[in-house]
């Protein structure tokens, strides 16, 4: 149990009303999204409000030997805000201001705790988006999707979270509080410290600010559905698409067990009878290059044995993300736990990743539904099963390992989007080698050697730390 000069410590820093110690609150931040992860309470919550709450906080941190864990929305699907060796979990939901939009430079500057879709709101009025678009884009923070270099269904044509990031304040594991980047469109000044915290999940430093980089909204776009009997056949279309020198705005796909699981969760008109749909959409400034776009898409639609579906409005355009949307949620009420993968390969090989899951869930007799992000090689396996069952279980862990090994050997990586935290720590060097997972640790070591920031992610914490 934590001492209690502690937690009176914390409350003189952040104020009472801003430390959590009940049992409920404890145990409602002992997990996050990711199923099928040990849990661990941790010993007490903390909401800090600015920057300087967050050092005085590192600062009893270390000065008791706790870990800390930095939390947004708890959204992600990798185990990477989990408490493993209790501490503190340091919640930014109460850092949610919006401090600057600045239309003129095109960019915004955030607390970590601000939502992405709050954002996207807020800076709609002045004909601008923030392009990247996780799954869970009505929940997800700034700060989370930072830590995690989130994607989303635009990240084939508009990129992933480390190509909006411009800026950043950064508490380190010391105290101290770092600033680089900013709003200048070029900045080569030293390392690129930016790129270094976007997507270390929390285990280099703890980010209080952001500055993202904004784009024009496009103000044409246009939506469509290939349905397929194969998944050659569709797998052929999104290279087609691709060689066609058309970027679509999204290009989703989707495999029949997730078709009939969205349909009779959501009701919403799929052709439960197709092996695979893709979903696309292109956008631009021009409706002349939307139209032309749009079209060659449909030709190689046609060129691969493909029945197609043109949105009239937008009220037919919204259907049809309605169902990607509610692929993961249609799924996940199949049964009491629900893994969601993020395997990702090489455009070439997509294909080969369709079959091989359908392969491995026959292969082990469980549950796989497949769906993602078609265009940019980012699949979402996802295994449906009861975690009380522990023979099923069993397979089901043999089934992800056989997911992440065909994914490396196709070329491809462990995450496009989710990032590596607990879940997939145990796969890294099958993809990076022991030279690559050295590097890791000695960057680690260096700007964090006690191991507080988000101890267990990544990489395992030495059991006797030098």
């Amino acid at each position: 149990m934590l001492d209690q000069l502690v937690v009176q410590q914390l409350r003189e820093v952040v104020g009472s009303h801003n430390v959590l110690t009940s049992k409920m609150d404890l145990l409602t931040y002992s997990y996050d999204a990711t199923a099928d992860m040990p849990r661990e309470q941790p010993d007490v919550v903390v909401l800090p409000t600015s920057a300087e709450m967050v050092q005085q906080v590192v600062g009893i941190a270390r000065t008791h030997g706790l870990a800390i864990y930095p939390r947004g929305a708890g959204s992600n699907l990798s185990g990477g805000t989990i408490p493993v060796k209790k501490g503190i979990v340091l919640s930014f939901q109460r850092m949610n201001k919006i401090i600057d939009i600045d239309p003129a430079n095109l960019t915004a500057t955030v607390q970590p705790g601000v939502v992405i879709g709050e954002l996207n709101a807020a800076i709609a009025k002045h004909g601008l988006i923030y392009p990247p678009d996780p799954g869970t884009v009505a929940t997800a923070t700034m700060g989370g999707s930072c830590a995690e270099n989130s994607g989303g269904l635009r990240g084939l044509k508009y990129g992933v979270t480390k190509n909006y990031i411009m800026g950043m304040e950064v508490v380190l594991a010391n105290g101290a509080k770092v600033r680089f980047g900013g709003k200048t469109v070029k900045n080569v000044t030293a390392y690129d410290f930016t790129n270094l915290f976007v997507g270390s999940e929390g285990t280099l430093g703890i980010t209080t600010e952001i500055t993202c980089k904004l784009i024009p909204a496009p103000k044409f776009r246009r939506a469509m559905m290939g349905i397929f009997q194969t998944l050659e056949d569709a797998g052929n279309a999104v290279a087609g698409i691709i060689a066609a020198q058309v970027i679509p705005a999204t290009l989703e796909i989707m495999d029949n067990m997730t078709i009939r699981t969205v349909e009779a969760f959501a009701h919403i008109g799929l052709p439960v009878e197709a092996k695979a749909l893709l979903l696309c959409e292109v956008d631009g400034m021009s409706q002349d290059l939307v139209d032309t776009e749009a079209e060659a898409v449909i030709a190689v639609l046609g060129r691969n044995n493909c029945e197609y579906k043109a949105a009239s409005s937008d009220a037919e355009r919204d259907q049809l993300w309605l169902a990607r949307r509610n692929a993961l949620p249609a799924l996940a009420s199949l049964n009491n736990t629900c893994i969601v993968e993020d395997a990702t390969v090489p455009r070439s090989r997509i294909t080969e990743m369709l079959v091989a899951c359908e392969t491995i869930a026959e292969k082990y007799q469980v549950t796989i539904g497949t769906f993602g992000h078609a265009g940019d090689g980012n699949m979402h396996p996802t295994i449906l099963f009861d975690k009380y069952d522990l023979e099923t279980t069993a397979r089901v862990h043999l089934a992800v390992d056989e997911i992440f090994a065909t994914a490396i050997a196709l070329g491809g990586t462990l995450s496009g989007e989710h990032g590596i935290g607990m879940a997939k720590m145990k796969y890294l060097k099958s993809e990076l080698n022991q030279s690559g997972l050295d590097l890791i640790r000695t960057v680690k070591e260096a700007m964090d050697p006690d191991y507080m920031l988000n101890p267990g992610k990544m990489l395992p914490v030495p059991e006797v730390v030098a």
